[in-house]
C-alpha cells in the first residue's frame, strides 16, 4: 500500500468504527420512536425458568452486579463465542469477581427448554445461568432491554434468530450501566467490567 493509499485508509477506518460505536449507543439509547431513553430505562422486571427448572425474577439478582447476554443454542457462531469470551473474562476477573454471574436469555423459547439450556451453559462457565421461559415472557424481557430478535426461516425448513449481541452490564440494583467489549482481550474486559461495577 501507498504511503498515500495508507493516508487515507487510517483515517477512514477510524470513522468508519466510530460509526459502529454510535450505532451501538444508538440502540440502547434510543427507542423506536426516536425518543431518548435513560440507561436506567433498560431492563425491567421478569419471570423466567432457569435451567435448573426453578422460576426466577430480576429480584433473584439484586445486591451483585451480573451481566446479560440474549442468544439462542442453535447459534451457528455469535452465541458460543460470546459465551466462550464471556467465561474468560469471569475468569480473569479472579477473587473479585467471583460472585459476579451472567444470565443468558434465550430468545428462542420454542426449542430451548430449561433441560437444553443446562447442557449449554455448562459446556462453557459454572457462573453463567440460562434463562427461559413462555414466547409472552421472552418478548417481554427483549422489549425491556431494548433488545431485538426475530425468526428467520431457512430453505431446509428450519429456522435461526438474529437478536442483539450485546452483553449488558447490570449493577447490584438491576440498573444498566453499560455494554461490555469482549472482543479484546479478557483481561482488558476483565478490568474494564470491574472497573464500571
Amino acid at each position: 500500500m501507498s504511503d498515500r493509499a495508507r493516508r487515507i485508509a487510517i483515517p477512514l477506518a477510524a470513522f468508519m468504527f466510530g460509526l459502529v460505536a454510535l450505532g451501538v449507543v444508538a440502540v440502547l439509547t434510543l427507542t423506536p420512536g426516536g425518543r431518548d431513553v435513560a440507561p436506567s430505562s433498560v431492563g425491567g422486571p421478569f419471570a423466567l425458568i432457569d435451567h435448573h427448572g426453578e422460576r426466577v425474577t430480576e429480584e433473584d439478582f439484586l445486591g451483585e452486579p451480573h451481566l446479560l447476554f440474549f442468544g439462542f443454542t442453535h447459534c451457528p457462531d455469535v452465541c458460543p463465542t460470546k459465551l466462550f469470551e464471556i467465561a474468560q473474562v469471569l475468569d480473569h476477573t479472579a477473587e473479585q469477581g467471583r460472585d459476579l454471574r451472567a444470565l443468558f436469555i434465550t430468545v428462542d423459547p420454542e426449542r430451548d427448554t430449561p433441560e437444553l439450556m443446562r447442557a449449554y451453559v455448562q459446556s462453557f462457565d459454572d457462573r453463567i445461568l440460562g434463562l427461559t421461559g413462555t414466547q409472552e415472557e421472552i418478548d417481554e424481557v427483549v422489549r425491556s432491554y431494548r433488545a431485538y430478535k426475530r425468526k428467520v426461516p431457512l430453505d431446509d425448513g428450519d429456522y435461526t434468530m438474529d437478536h442483539t449481541a450485546l452483553v449488558y452490564i447490570m449493577d447490584d440494583r438491576g440498573e444498566f450501566i453499560a455494554s461490555l467489549n469482549t472482543a479484546q482481550a479478557p483481561e482488558d474486559a476483565a478490568q474494564e467490567l470491574l472497573d464500571r461495577i
